[in-house]
């Protein structure tokens, strides 16, 4: 798939696109194919690719508080708050680390077609 065919598919601009497909080829998630038919693919299958693997690439580790290290807080040991920063950085590390690409197309396409058997009825009732 091309970067322009994206670019224009998604509204994202390409010279953005760009740059999220550099460290991604970088990372070994896609690869870049040459040739007037090329673009790039995935390097491993959907659903061997988290929502985790994406984010780290792009954004790195995903940290929500910094007294979660235990190295910049000295509260480490008193704080009520840091117990419960810590059960939403577990959930977080749940959803991103179970979902995969695959899941993600997988309730694109069930949307997709949601929208259509929608837009179906909805012209039919207009049409009554």
């Amino acid at each position: 798939m091309s970067i322009k065919s994206i670019s224009q598919r998604q509204n994202i601009s390409e010279y953005y696109l760009e740059q999220l497909f550099s460290s991604l080829r970088k990372a070994k998630l896609i690869k870049s194919i040459r040739g007037a038919q090329g673009g790039y693919i995935l390097n491993r299958q959907p659903e061997d690719i988290t929502v985790s693997d994406i984010i780290e690439v792009l954004e790195g580790p995903i940290e929500i508080s910094d007294c979660l290290d235990g190295v910049t807080c000295n509260n480490v040991d008193c704080c009520a708050t840091r117990l419960l920063w810590k059960k939403i950085k577990t959930s977080i590390d749940e959803v991103t680390n179970s979902v995969t690409l695959k899941d993600i197309v997988e309730d694109y396409k069930a949307m997709k077609e949601k929208n259509e058997a929608l837009k179906i009825v909805s012209r039919s009732e207009e049409n009554e």
